[in-house]
């Protein structure tokens, strides 16, 4: 109750209130109007009919029959009577059991509702804010960047237009300011000034407002953006954009970095200063069938195996883990130590198979011309002949025609790329390709996270979404240099021993058996120390780089947060 008159407040201030108010007041003026003539004229008939009551009568009289209650106990004997009678029902079942409902709730109730709902809704931040993030749409990429903020302890604010669009996130435990998209003092409001970031995810023409919006106000403040189209990169970037991605070609050129069927070579994915870390699969190489000790790896080369990732399942590196086909060994290593590795696997020989890429769009585009940057051959399969190029191999069908994946050379091709924009369709081309080639590698696009594990489900070896992709990307432009996705679920992530830690050994501390995460390296001072002694201490200086799963990230955060 005690903001009642805080709303009250807000609600009066609005003109339009003010004279839906008013209309509502003239209303019931005239509704009383009416009662007052009706209780007169009552009293006139009843002294026509030789009876008398009192004035007040005349006005319970007026009550009981507009509102159909009809107690009776006054009624009128004339047909004359009657006949009023009639009138005073029929106009009360019309006023008041009609219109007074019906001008009440469009006159005062539905505003009241309303601007209780735009009250709730905030306009602004504090005063004090700073360091937080700003979103100008909600998305996948949202939804994943939010979440791993939240980790780190970094206010997230969304912005939007539509009032029931706040609310509805509000309720969802986001923190959410209301206002235009292209209004300079909304972004005032936001203290965009001291903001650690903008992201714009919204179409490039909208985008560029934003930016432009955001540049009277600030040239200091980052501003994210994504680029549908090539040619708006240039005008994002003059609009004052900071950061211009595409996250489609981006998707695809990722897509096409983890071909892992094609070389057996270790193919770089990420690093964190000069360690490195690199992905290499096990498919058609001498290590399938070996144990992880049986291997070799790490005495021939020095590089540390610090997890194997089997078909969207990532899973510890202990020496007796048998490497099958479609296992995808995750390396750590230094330059010298990758290069020994690729030295390591050089008489096994690489596969000259043109690669399937299932959709011409520009996903699957971008995915075809890194794969022809390596000099690797690509076919794409698609339906649609306004999609088709003249730079890339194509098959004109559709993809779930047996006849078109057979010309396209499913039977000879090491590696499948399912790269449609529909999730379900992507489903059906995992299941169809994986029940026609049982050693193929697949890998797919995914839309929306929550169909990451039904692609695993279906066969997949490997599943990348535009939105973990973005996320990620953004996520190390604020956390810089601390997290490093390998893939979807799996990150490698670097902090700060905690102070609960420092002055245990490895081995005494439990990290893996508490939270889910391998230490794979210790940065101590320059020094970088691969594969750490569970035996050493750890040092209140040192920084642990880890890898775990997503859930191991956020154990592992929950049980040891950053400190100051």
């Amino acid at each position: 109750m005690k903001f009642l008159p805080s709303q009250l407040l807000y609600f009066l201030q609005s003109k339009e209130t003010t004279k839906k108010i008013s209309a509502l007041g003239k209303f019931i003026l005239f509704l009383s109007f009416l009662i007052v003539v009706y209780s007169i004229l009552f009293h006139f008939l009843m002294e026509y009919e030789d009876r008398h009551h009192s004035w007040l009568t005349g006005v319970y009289w007026t009550l009981t029959v507009m509102s159909t209650l009809g107690f009776g106990d006054i009624t009128f004997h004339s047909d004359l009577g009657r006949l009023f009678s009639i009138i005073v029902l029929l106009s009360g079942i019309v006023l008041l059991l009609i219109m007074l409902p019906f001008t009440f709730i469009t006159f005062f109730y539905a505003p009241w509702l309303e601007a209780q709902s735009r009250f709730r809704a905030p306009r602004e931040l504090p005063e004090d804010t700073a360091g937080h993030i700003i979103f100008t749409n909600f998305d996948p990429i949202t939804i994943s960047l939010v979440e791993r903020f939240r980790q780190y302890q970094r206010l997230c604010v969304i912005l939007t237009p539509d009032i029931q669009q706040a609310l509805a996130l509000i309720d969802q435990g986001y923190q959410v300011v209301v206002g235009e998209l292209d209004d300079a003092e909304v972004y005032r409001r936001l203290r965009v000034e001291r903001a650690a970031l903008v992201v714009a995810n919204n179409d490039d023409m909208k985008n560029t407002n934003i930016s432009f919006t955001i540049r009277e106000i600030t040239s200091e403040t980052p501003i994210v953006t994504n680029a549908d189209q090539a040619e708006s990169v240039d005008i994002l970037q003059l609009a004052g954009s900071t950061h211009v991605y595409q996250f489609m070609q981006m998707l695809g050129q990722t897509l096409a970095r983890r071909a892992l069927g094609v070389s057996p070579r270790a193919n770089i994915i990420g690093h964190f200063h000069e360690l490195l870390i690199a992905e290499a699969a096990a498919m058609r190489t001498p290590l399938a069938g070996k144990t992880l000790l049986e291997s070799g790896i790490r005495q021939a080369t020095g590089v540390n195996v610090v997890g194997l990732w089997e078909r969207g399942r990532f899973e510890r590196p202990f020496p007796d883990r048998l490497i099958t086909p479609t296992t995808v060994l995750i390396l750590a290593g230094t330059a010298d130590q990758l290069a020994a590795y690729d030295q390591f696997m050089q008489h096994v020989g690489e596969l000259t198979a043109p690669i399937i890429i299932l959709g011409g769009g520009r996903v699957g585009r971008a995915a075809a011309a890194a794969l022809q940057t390596k000099g690797l051959a690509c076919r794409i399969v698609e339906i649609n002949p306004e999609l088709i190029e003249t730079d890339f191999d194509y098959i004109q069908g559709n993809a779930a025609d047996l006849n078109t994946l057979l010309r396209a050379g499913i039977h000879k091709t090491p590696s499948v790329f399912i790269t449609t924009h529909s999730d379900d369709l992507n489903i059906y081309l995992t299941i169809y390709c994986r029940r026609l080639r049982a050693d193929v590698q697949i890998i797919s696009r995914a839309t929306m996270d929550r169909n990451i594990s039904i692609l695993y489900t279906a066969g997949a070896n490997l599943v990348m979404s535009a939105a973990s992709l973005a996320a990620n990307t953004i996520f190390n432009l604020v956390i810089s240099n601390k997290v490093l996705m390998v893939s979807e679920g799996l990150n490698i992530f670097r902090v700060k021993t905690h102070p609960s830690l420092v002055g245990k050994t490895l081995r005494e501390s439990h990290i893996r058996e508490n939270t889910g995460c391998t230490l794979i390296a210790r940065q101590v001072g320059a020094e970088l120390i691969l594969g750490p002694d569970p035996d050493q201490i750890l040092g209140a200086a040192d920084e642990l780089i880890l890898i775990g799963t997503a859930d191991a990230e956020k154990s592992f955060m929950s049980r040891y947060p950053e400190v100051g």
